[in-house]
């Protein structure tokens, strides 16, 4: 089918002609869209809804590889609109993926996506009554300072299938009831509390005019932060330091602004060519981050400019990080969309003489003070006519360049612009023989998306002039640059090439490895992207680059997961106990609240019997100054159960290894107060926990002062640990659901883990408290 009637027949599902043809670009999206519009059109002969569009094309974009042969039973169900929210058919493709063996149960697969299910007000507001009933005392308490968000989530999860509309209408209107109208004390600011000082030293910097930054405090949030910057206002470029004006300036900025009305404008422009790491999180955040703070729109620009080493699971893996941490761009583009213009724009410099073609090598141009050009003074007719012969193919890959003729703040002269490549692009194919570089190519994006504020990181505010030459020299509206440090991670590396040789040579095993500070890989490790947000908001604003120990990241973690991980009850080093004299009317199993410290956020069961397993290291046979678990001569209390128990004699097998311990029990109410409780497992099931330290022994794994041996032989053995654990038998989770094992640490399942095998990432440890273990 031609590209034209794809782009009709795209439409169909309610995308915009720019849309359709963005989408075509997009191989697998583009076919699966096809497939299921095809086949809802049989199931909807006169049309579809715009909503049904919508989830179509979410179809189209969310369905795995391995449910491709669902497309037209998903299809189906769209058009007919069993399925007509995002919820339903997140729930559809959840099942569809899961649920084993073909063909699908219908009735089963229905069941999981709500079809049919019918939510009426009368259910809505009475789950809400009881919602508010059971907050009732903290919500009179706190009023309208309390955080009605985490009811409004609780809603989500009670009443899935609702509409979210009908729900904030009922919910407002049953606060309301509750609290009345708001006082002036309701009004007032909330007092919040002075954070404590971190023990890591940051240097931390807010803007000024200069382009650079000053010292601006870190924030609880990005939005905080960012509200506190003093970035220019849009329009007011020409108040920042180092801005050049040209007799055209006010006359581009008056067009930008009937084009953007004053909105503040951003992008995030990362390389195609590799996973994001902790780095990339502090530039999504303040370039996302601004602009939410000042109600403006970021782009999500890939800077595809270098094809040989760009892949489709990198720019897939990029806007997935992106969406992870919360963000979605305004609009996804490309430096490849402007692949014409920028080609123009190149010849006009070469016809202004502004820009030449040159034939030294490489090597030869290296470094701050590489020999001048003999080609520099060439004619321009000559230079433009290599350049076209460059984008035909005329010319062998290296043989040539296109330069500018400028100087950077460094001192390196005439940074090129085009070179050769002979590599197909993922985009145009085998148009372009030549590719622009990042120096040329980033700037002019920026103009062409009329960009407000430019912000990137600190080493290239040695190109800040060039960059404001080059909108000059083609004479277009010119953004302003702002510079920020870069965050760099002690005890690691972020560089794409030292971490594919760290996976090539085994150490790590892959870019997700729990033990990197890839974005993919803190995902699968369990950290929440609530605290990879927080922490990038603390650190402030800086324009020197700071190193951060992992513990501060680690600290964040700990926060979020705190107050939403629920607790379970796992045994890293199982040691066999059982209860010789437990009554024989003790409960088979009991209600465990999920957030001890507030049991009114719910429980679940666990078994109890008179065969548990208790951590290892919770038993000494010989007792020690200080230790208060079990011993020979001290009684030692079990989480939830009510009991207290005291040794009655241990079992050893003929090695002398300790195989079980005997025990008697008393109700808690009848013993005396024991030192300690310890957690324990009954009819349990093995689980594998993958425990992680740090991937270098080193604080500067790549400091040769520090590493003479180069930072491959600084990985530490000993940084993931396999163990065999037990953990409660009827704990069902999936993939990336949080837990905190009690009194051992924060736990997160992993993409490995299967029904019949649950796979745990340690994520963090739990503060030490020594004394009360």
């Amino acid at each position: 089918m031609s590209e034209s009637k794809l782009v009709k027949k795209f439409q169909l599902a309610g995308l915009s002609e720019k849309k359709a043809k963005e989408t075509l670009k997009n191989e697998a999206v583009s076919s699966n869209l096809s497939v299921v519009l095809d086949e809802a059109l049989k199931h909807a002969p006169s049309g579809l809804s715009k909503g049904a569009g919508n989830l179509l094309y979410g179809v189209a974009t969310k369905v795995k590889k391995q449910t491709l042969d669902h497309l037209p039973l998903l299809a189906e169900y769209v058009a007919t609109e069993k399925i007509d929210s995002d919820a339903r058919l997140t729930a559809a493709l959840e099942y569809l993926l899961h649920a084993p063996g073909k063909p699908v149960d219908r009735k089963k697969f229905e069941a999981a996506c709500g079809v049919g299910v019918v939510v009426t007000p009368q259910q809505i507001a009475a789950a809400v009554q009881k919602l508010l009933s059971e907050n009732k005392a903290e919500m009179l308490e706190k009023r309208y300072q309390f955080n009605v968000g985490m009811l409004l989530a609780a809603m989500r999860k009670e009443l899935p299938w609702a509409d979210g509309k009908l729900v904030k209408a009922e919910m407002d209107a049953q606060v309301f009831s509750l609290l009345g109208p708001k006082t002036d004390a309701d009004n007032a600011p909330v007092q919040k509390k002075k954070p404590k000082k971190e023990k890591t030293e940051i240097s931390t910097k807010a803007a000024d005019a200069s382009g650079d930054t000053e010292p601006s405090d870190g924030a609880a949030t990005i939005t905080d932060l960012m509200k506190k910057v003093s970035f220019h206002k849009p329009g007011e470029n020409y108040k920042t330091d180092g801005y050049v004006i040209t007799d055209n300036t006010m006359k581009h900025m008056e067009n930008h602004l009937k084009q953007t009305k004053g909105q503040v404008r951003t992008r995030f422009p990362p390389e195609p060519n590799g996973i994001l790491h902790i780095g990339h999180a502090k530039a999504i955040n303040i370039n996302f981050g601004y602009a939410a703070a000042h109600n403006g729109i970021c782009f999500l620009r890939y800077d595809d400019t270098n094809p040989e080493k760009e892949e489709e699971k990198f720019f897939v893996g990029i806007l997935d990080m992106v969406k992870w941490l919360g963000y979605t761009p305004y609009d996804i583009t490309h430096s490849s969309d402007y692949f014409d213009q920028l080609y123009e724009w190149a010849c006009e410099l070469i016809n202004k003489g502004l820009a030449y073609v040159c034939h030294q090598k490489a090597e030869e141009v290296k470094g701050i003070n590489a020999p001048p050009s003999p080609w520099r003074d060439r004619p321009a007719a000559e230079s433009l006519q290599l350049f076209h012969d460059m984008k035909n193919g005329k010319i062998d890959e290296g043989a040539a360049t296109l330069r500018l003729k400028v100087t950077l703040e460094e001192g390196k002269q005439d940074p090129v612009a085009y070179r050769i490549k002979f590599v197909p692009h993922h985009r145009t194919g085998d148009r372009w023989c030549v590719y622009p570089t990042y120096d040329y190519t980033h700037c002019l994006c920026d103009s062409l998306e009329n960009i407000t504020h430019s912000l990137c990181t600190k080493e290239f505010q040695a190109r800040r002039s060039s960059y404001y030459w080059l909108c000059n020299a083609v004479d277009i509206y010119c953004p302003v640059q702002w510079e920020y440090g870069r965050l760099n991670m002690s005890y690691a590396v972020v560089s794409k090439r030292k971490i594919a040789k760290l996976i090539t040579e085994g150490l790590v095993a892959d870019w997700d490895d729990p033990r990197l500070f890839t974005l993919t890989a803190l995902r699968r490790r369990g950290f929440p992207p609530q605290a990879i947000n927080n922490f990038c908001a603390k650190l402030g604003l800086t324009g020197a680059q700071i190193v951060i120990d992992p513990e501060m990241l680690e600290s964040e973690v700990r926060d979020v997961l705190n107050v939403s991980a629920p607790r379970v009850m796992a045994v890293l080093e199982p040691l066999k106990v059982t209860i010789t004299n437990l009554p024989s009317d003790a409960p088979a199993q009991l209600e465990v609240p999920d957030f001890p410290s507030e049991p009114q956020r719910g429980a679940h069961r666990v078994a109890f019997g008179s065969e548990i397993y208790i951590e290892a290291s919770d038993y000494r046979a010989v007792e020690e100054k200080g230790y208060r678990r079990l011993t020979p001569g001290q009684s030692v209390g079990l989480r939830h159960a009510g009991f207290v128990i005291q040794l009655e004699r241990e079992v050893r097998d003929a090695s002398g290894a300790l195989t079980e311990l005997r025990v008697t029990c008393q109700p808690v109410a009848a013993a005396a107060k024991p030192k300690a409780f310890i957690h324990w497992v009954a009819s349990p099931r093995p689980c594998e926990v993958r425990l992680y330290d740090r991937l270098f022994r080193h604080k500067n794994p790549e400091d040769a002062a520090e590493v003479p041996g180069g930072f491959l032989s600084d990985v530490n053995p000993d940084s993931r640990t396999v163990v065999t654990a037990l953990i409660d038998g009827g704990l069902r989770a999936k993939v990336y659901d949080k837990f905190q094992f009690e009194r051992v640490g924060f736990f997160s399942v992993d993409p490995d883990a299967t029904e019949q095998k649950l796979v745990f990432n340690r994520t963090v440890t739990l503060k030490e408290d020594t004394g009360k273990n």
